[in-house]
């Protein structure tokens, strides 16, 4: 069956929306509520102006309107008639109008329209919105109508109506509903530039989880997450850190198994295989040996043939050689372990290769820590490991060179252990061949079986220690050998 990819959104731009769009949602209903009562308040700040506009025009009329002095009242609103006051009528108690402002009339629908007839209360004011008809176009006016008393009097006189032009007060809610609107797209880009910033932070560390599961789902348990934050998510980020410094720790404890595994299979094989070959060997190789001696033993062989003869037995000589070598590396062996100072060790190979730097000028330097505990070793077979790579140091020097062997004791951590370095100035070796150097019959020399250096790590290895090659400055080569400490029983008392 094929499934079809589905499209993914980021949790990113799914937080980016969702949070924009509601944020946006409550800022222009916020924004909504207040322009509606902007615009409830500037009509009210209008008709409160209206009505104390024609209020005054009533008290400022009433004793002209009283000795029906109307020329006088027409002069008195002939004034009035400008910005915003588009209209002013009297009319008289039975609703008739007496005073009609010039600009309004030819209008007599609004002329004969009164909402003051019959008899009302004082207090009594009138509002309607009507459109007052232009030569271009259809205007809104805000009618207010209040009925006229004179002092002394229950009797309703008459009534005044003004019209007021709604004009800007539709301009202020225009301008206020531009500003609320201006000031909520700012709001919302920053809302928005701020949210995108929230959840960037947020969501980098989600990222940063997303790329470390992607490196260990391939392999790579080096991978460490950078920490930005303090928060659950960061302490998310730890425990992951965590978990990936496990996780390399074991599948490094998990390789070097099983190359230990493999390296006991791989000698168990060999030790097995050159056991067989060694015995079958060994025993036509002792005849042919005793034949070799009994021919060049004859007084009537010429020079030439015993010179044959001597080469002959020289090479049997190397092949015996190479099987007791083949043979002890092959030949499980148990460590005699004792306390032992390491510098004696050390001393002893390298006055058993005195003879060996006879015939060349090597320098020795020796770097020894002064008041060294002694070790628990097997003296014996730890001196083979040293004269095994004191002497291919002293082959890597062809004329002239140096050599030189370090000991110290590193009492830090809660391990400590013995470092032995033992460097030369020789022609060194590849360091694509560090490893490889320390496998059987692998030699980078004309000669030998390269079984020296694999006998050097199974003895170390026997002693829980570890040998390697490090890199030094300038040419040569540079063996560094750990051995732990065991404290005596004494020290440990103590």
């Amino acid at each position: 069956m094929n499934l079809k990819p589905k499209f993914r959104i980021s949790i990113y731009a799914q937080l980016i929306f969702w949070m924009s769009a509601i944020l946006a949602f409550l800022i222009f209903g916020v924004l909504s509520v207040i322009q509606r009562r902007e615009a409830r308040f500037i009509y009210e700040e209008k008709k409160n102006r209206g009505l104390l506009m024609v209020r005054y025009i009533a008290e400022m009329n009433t004793r002209h309107f009283a000795l029906w002095e109307l020329e006088s009242i027409d002069e008195n609103i002939a004034g009035l008639i400008r910005d915003d006051l588009a209209y002013v009528i009297f009319y008289d108690r039975l609703g008739r109008p007496v005073v009609v402002s010039k600009n309004i009339a030819g209008n007599t629908e609004i002329i004969n329209q009164t909402s003051c007839a019959g008899q009302v209360p004082p207090e009594a004011v009138f509002y309607q919105n009507i459109y007052l008809q232009n030569s271009r176009e259809a205007e809104e006016v805000m009618q207010i109508e209040i009925p006229i008393y004179v002092a002394g009097s229950d009797v309703k006189w008459g009534s005044v109506k003004i019209g007021l032009k709604l004009q800007d007060v539709k301009e202020r809610i225009y301008h206020s509903r531009i500003t609320l609107f201006g000031f909520g797209l700012l709001a919302i880009l920053l809302t928005i530039i701020g949210i995108n910033l929230l959840v960037r932070r947020l969501t980098r560390p989600i990222k940063n989880l997303l790329e470390g599961t992607k490196r260990i789902s391939r392999g790579d348990f080096s991978y460490h997450i950078p920490l930005i934050s303090s928060d659950e998510i960061g302490t998310l980020t730890e425990s992951f850190n965590q978990m990936t410094e496990e996780l390399n720790m074991t599948r490094q404890q998990m390789q070097e198994a099983n190359k230990k595994l493999v390296q006991a299979e791989k000698l168990a094989s060999i030790g097995k295989l050159s056991a067989t070959i060694a015995h079958e060997i060994r025993n036509p190789l002792t005849s042919v040996k005793l034949n070799i001696q009994k021919l060049a033993d004859n007084s009537r062989l010429k020079e030439i043939e015993k010179e044959h003869l001597s080469i002959a037995q020289e090479g049997i000589d190397q092949i015996e050689k190479f099987i007791k070598e083949l043979l002890n590396f092959t030949r499980i062996s148990v460590l005699q372990l004792d306390y032992f100072e390491l510098e004696e060790i050390i001393e002893e190979s390298l006055k058993i290769l005195l003879p060996s730097l006879a015939g060349k000028r090597l320098h020795l330097r020796k770097k020894y820590q002064k008041d060294l505990p002694l070790a628990l070793v097997d003296g014996d077979k730890l001196r083979q490991v040293f004269l095994n790579i004191l002497r291919n140091a002293c082959e890597a020097i062809e004329e002239e060179g140096e050599i030189e062997a370090s000991l110290s004791f590193m009492a830090e951590g809660e391990k400590p252990f013995f470092e032995i370095k033992i460097c030369d100035t020789g022609s060194g070796i590849p360091e694509k061949d560090w490893e490889n150097i320390f496998e059987p019959f692998f030699t980078t020399k004309g000669s030998g079986a390269g079984l020296g250096l694999a006998n050097a790590r199974r003895i170390v290895e026997q002693h829980g220690g570890t040998i390697k090659v490090v890199k030094k400055e300038g040419m040569g080569s540079c063996f560094l050998i750990r051995l732990p400490y065991e404290a005596r029983v004494k020290e440990k008392s103590l």
